[in-house]
This record gives C-alpha cells, structure tokens and sequence, in this order.
C-alpha cells in the first residue's frame, strides 16, 4: 500500500499494549505481514523495505556505520573460515 499505512499500522502500538507487545518480539517479515492484515493494514514486502531505505537515509553517518557494524558482526559469526 504505501509508507502512510505502515507508520499508521506502527503508530497503534502507542495507543494499544497488545499490539506494542506483539511488535516487541522479534518477527520474521512474513509474520510481520501476517500480524498488519489481522489489524486491517494490507501492507507489502516492498512498504517495509521503502520503510527501511527512508529510515537509513534519514538516519546519521554514525547511525548508519553503527547498523553497517551489526550487520557485519552477523555475517561474520555466519561465515565460518
């Protein structure tokens, strides 16, 4: 749908502690999906990843060499040798 539905969708959680408790676990993409079409939002794949470019343009140098550095030390404990 569009990067509106989805803030919409994430704006609920301030308002209802079900729905903040369940964003606070860690969700698969699919299941993330799942859990916005049983709230009424028919989000897609690509909403979340425009979601997370704008959130990676918007951020700091340092914000983004910080996410870069996590995600290495992910690849890095994955790729064995």
């Amino acid at each position: 749908m569009s990067l509106t539905q989805l803030d919409q969708f994430l704006s609920l959680r301030e308002s209802n502690p079900l729905l903040a408790e369940r964003l606070a676990s860690p969700l698969d993409l699919e299941d993330f999906l799942q859990l916005a079409g049983e709230w009424g939002f028919q989000l897609t794949e690509a909403d979340v990843l425009d979601a997370q470019k704008r959130a990676m343009e918007q951020g700091s140098a340092s914000a983004l060499q910080q996410a870069q550095a996590e995600e290495f030390r992910r690849l890095r404990n994955f790729i064995h040798g």
